[in-house]
């Protein structure tokens, strides 16, 4: 459900009194229903979801976020940790009652060392944010396809990037988070220190804590052989099949999507584009020009229509996958593949050609993403080869239960090829069995969450338990 209108004075709800206990302790740092920002306070990326907590937070400090947990436990709440709220629909299926969240959109900045290739980033940071400070030093970050989504959530819940056939997920580059665990102690945990909590982390994310601040390796590009292709929506049937082929022996050097994008006709698209359906593939080439270029010809031979393939600076890939630079009401569905044969390409002709989704993409994964790396925590490598994805629009609330269904249809033609995998920061609500997700590092996590939350304090969008 989208959010509604500001409400009225008439319509404001009173306060709970236990967030009336909450005010009491932390002042201007808590905002309430009733509130003058509470609408906004409340809202997050994803404004499809109507986010109606007893409460919201705003720290700017780690101390902040101690006293805070604190105060929650002490007045009978639960913790919702949140930096941007990408993830919103995931954390509503915990729901929000007794839920305090704690925004960390206050808690943003980025230390580079450029010697060591690591930088120290607060717990509300964005991968911009991230990109911002690394650059300089031609170093770069395995971030996803937006750069306003946070570094903590993305990383600790797996990590999908351009980057990640060669590099494997983003979880790997973590090398120690600081975090506020449930008593309100704030510790520190890598793989010296408190190493079980570490392990746990990393894929159990806000599930066992605020995270204040984590540590994480960088990339050594300065720049990256990374672009577009795009043609009319009728060439995709050539255009998927050329696709498909392609990914069955391209190098691990190469991590790209192919997407089916149904535009509506809005005037801050371009007019070669505003209503117009297309096909695009997109992603990086982690090789010299002339080798990347090598391995992108046989798409290239298909004569696109745009071609914007070519050496970028590093910090521009955020931008090649052409994410909504703002705020948006979206539902979206996925699943994971192990093949992709003729028929998976008919299921997905089948599903790009429903105008209802905004966009049905797959996205080439295996490579390192499968290997698991020894000193990894929960999550460290994923299964399959391929994930299937839609995504849609909610324009107004009365469109979010077709919206939704939408995406869950096709997602669904996918079904004889889908495995018991789950790319856990593409979870967007619906129920998700996040046990797929974490295989058989499930039941260890069920038995650290007792551990180190035994009265279930955090409420997260990836519940382990």
């Amino acid at each position: 459900m989208t959010l509604s209108d500001t409400t009225t004075d008439a319509a404001r709800p009173e306060a709970d009194p236990r967030a009336n206990r909450l005010r009491a302790h932390l002042g201007s740092r808590v905002v309430l229903p009733g509130d003058a920002e509470w609408d906004l306070a409340r809202m997050p990326w994803n404004v499809a979801v109507d986010q109606r907590p007893v409460a919201v937070a705003r720290p700017e400090t780690a101390e902040d976020v101690v006293e805070i947990v604190r105060a929650a436990t002490a007045a009978g709440l639960r913790v919702a940790p949140q930096s941007t709220g990408h993830a919103a629909a995931a954390l509503a299926d915990t729901g929000h009652a007794d839920t305090v969240i704690v925004s960390l959109a206050r808690l943003r900045g980025v230390t580079v060392d450029p010697v060591a290739r690591t930088a120290r980033v607060l717990g509300g940071s964005h991968w911009n944010d991230v990109l911002e400070a690394t650059a300089p030093h031609g170093l770069t970050a395995p971030h996803g396809s937006a750069g306003d989504v946070s570094v903590a959530g993305y990383s600790l819940s797996g990590g999908l990037s351009f980057y990640a056939r060669t590099h494997g997920l983003a979880v790997n580059f973590v090398r120690a988070v600081q975090l506020v665990t449930a008593d309100g102690a704030l510790v520190r945990a890598s793989a010296e220190e408190n190493s079980d909590l570490f392990w746990a982390v990393r894929g159990g994310s806000g599930a066992f804590g605020v995270v204040v601040s984590l540590e994480i390796d960088l990339l050594p590009y300065a720049d990256v052989y990374a672009g577009m292709l795009l043609w009319d929506a009728a060439r995709a049937p050539e255009v998927a099949r050329a696709w498909a082929a392609w990914t069955a022996t391209v190098p691990e050097s190469a991590t790209t999507t192919l997407r089916i994008l149904n535009l509506p006709p809005l005037p801050e698209l371009p007019p070669f584009l505003s209503g117009r359906s297309v096909v695009v593939i997109d992603g990086a080439v982690l090789e010299t020009d002339d080798a990347a270029a090598a391995v992108l010809a046989p798409l290239r031979e298909l004569a696109p229509e745009m071609d914007t393939f070519a050496r970028i600076p590093a910090a521009g890939l955020v931008a090649v996958h052409m994410d909504p630079p703002q705020p948006t009401p979206a539902v979206t569905a996925h699943a994971v593949l192990d093949e992709l044969p003729d028929d998976a390409i008919d299921a997905f002709l089948r599903a790009g050609s429903n105008r209802e989704l905004f966009m049905t993409e797959l996205r080439h994964i295996g490579g390192a993403v499968a290997r698991p790396v020894a000193a990894g925590g929960a999550v460290s490598a994923m299964r399959g080869r391929y994930i299937s994805h839609a995504v849609t629009m909610v324009p107004v609330p009365e469109a979010a239960a077709g919206a939704d269904a939408a995406v869950r249809e096709a997602v669904a033609l996918f079904s004889p090829w889908h495995i018991d995998a789950l790319a856990l920061t593409f979870v967007d609500g619906g129920g998700a069995d996040r046990r797929i997700g974490y295989g058989d590092a499930f039941a260890r996590l069920g038995e650290l969450k007792r551990r180190f939350d035994p009265a279930a304090v955090f409420s997260a969008a990836q519940p382990v338990t």
